[in-house]
Parts: structure tokens; C-alpha cells; sequence
């Protein structure tokens, strides 16, 4: 069974930097694409970053320029450095994995807390 586990959220001001890891353990395959997502209180799971296995990646519009998603080559680790954070952005921050020939995120992480104060 993969295993996901996110570290690195934690409280910090508007307008600096968090990175947060993924580390992935227990594979047996090379993922298709690995991902990030968040939920803030009150709202739905959303979308926040993926990178795939040909390294293209995808971002939701609103992270787009101050986000970045990067992964080591044996994806071993998936990071997500988040710049110029803003409130909007406390959530739980979950990472996913998405399984060659899925057509869904197969595997997900417990997640990680950031929260955002002006």
C-alpha cells in the first residue's frame, strides 16, 4: 500500500514562504502524476498543483506565479514551495498520487495545516 506523508505546514504572516514535502513510500510503480490539493474550513477539496511523469505541470489559477510543484526523479519526494502567501491560502494541504491507467487520484496523504495571517 503507497504510502503519502506531508510535513513542512505551519503558521506564518502574509506575504512569505512555506515548502512542503511529500514523501512516498511503499511503491511498487512510478506514479502518472503527483498532486496537491487543499481544503480550507467550510469549503471543498480543491485542486492546487500537479507534475506528471513527462514533468509537465498544472496549477489552479489563483497559486499560479507564486506556487511551484517539483518532485525528485525517483518520486521519492513531491514539493510544493508556496511564495507570497496570502490568508486565502489556509487550508489543510493534501498531497495525492495518481496511479498509470487510473483514472482517478488513487492514493492520499493525512495533510498538513498552513495557515495564513495578515
Amino acid at each position: 500500500q503507497v504510502r503519502l506523508v506531508e510535513s513542512g505546514g505551519g503558521l506564518v504572516q502574509a506575504g512569505n514562504s512555506l515548502k512542503l514535502s511529500c514523501a512516498a513510500s511503499q511503491r511498487t510503480f512510478s506514479p502518472y502524476a503527483m498532486a496537491w490539493f487543499r481544503q480550507a474550513p467550510g469549503k471543498e477539496r480543491e485542486f492546487v498543483a500537479s507534475i506528471r511523469a513527462n514533468g509537465a505541470t498544472e496549477y489552479v489559477d489563483s497559486v499560479k506565479g507564486r506556487f511551484s510543484i517539483s518532485r525528485d526523479k525517483a518520486w521519492n519526494m513531491v514539493s510544493l514551495h508556496m511564495n507570497s502567501l496570502k490568508p486565502e491560502d489556509t487550508a489543510v494541504y493534501y498531497c495525492a498520487l495518481w496511479r498509470p491507467g487510473s483514472d482517478v487520484w488513487n492514493y492520499w496523504g493525512q495533510g498538513t495545516q498552513v495557515t495564513v495571517f495578515a
